[in-house]
């Protein structure tokens, strides 16, 4: 009970005005000196992708994941896998859109969807498209017959959504 005494006491004095003003003043200035500090506290650090090493992990994954499958092809042998990609992953950044009509005139505006505060906003990455693989080098042990290379090409051409003419296969010493 003498915590509300002591408000009632606070606020019904002569100085409740100045004391109002003093906390108001002092809480604007504890959000100024917030917004000046960097990063403490709970908040992670906002990760910037790197497109280039992205793009190299994607394409080791599904060199691995390409020479494991086409090793289970019957006479295959040991297989060795390499890919191109014609471009990096890509982002997609998540957008705001804005119409409005007047009597002959229709206007459109497009704005990024930000996040964060102050000095770190970054746009809001929507989605991430890998990158596109272009061609394949293929070499095996057992590509030294017609059936092998066949079937070698076609499932190679079925995995990677690429052509056969985009698809090298030769055999592995």
């Amino acid at each position: 009970m003498r915590l509300t005494d002591k408000l009632r006491e606070l606020t019904g004095g002569k100085h409740s005005k100045a004391l109002v003003l003093i906390l108001g003043a002092a809480g604007l200035l504890l959000i100024l000196l917030s917004s000046l500090m960097p990063g403490t506290g709970s908040k992670e650090k906002s990760k910037v992708p790197d497109p280039d090493a992205d793009t190299a992990v994607y394409c080791s994954e599904t060199e691995q994941r390409l020479e494991g499958f086409l090793s289970q092809i019957e006479g295959a042998g040991r297989v060795r896998v390499y890919l191109t990609v014609g471009s990096g992953e890509q982002y997609v950044y998540a957008k705001e859109a804005k119409s409005s009509r007047s009597e002959n005139k229709t206007e459109e505006e497009e704005k990024y969807v930000m996040t964060g505060g102050g000095s770190e906003k970054n746009a809001l990455i929507e989605t991430v498209r890998t990158p596109e693989i272009t061609g394949a080098v293929i070499a095996c042990t057992g590509c030294g017959d017609p059936a092998v290379t066949e079937r070698i090409y076609r499932a190679a051409s079925a995995a990677l959504g690429i052509p056969t003419g985009k698809i090298y296969v030769t055999t592995l010493e």
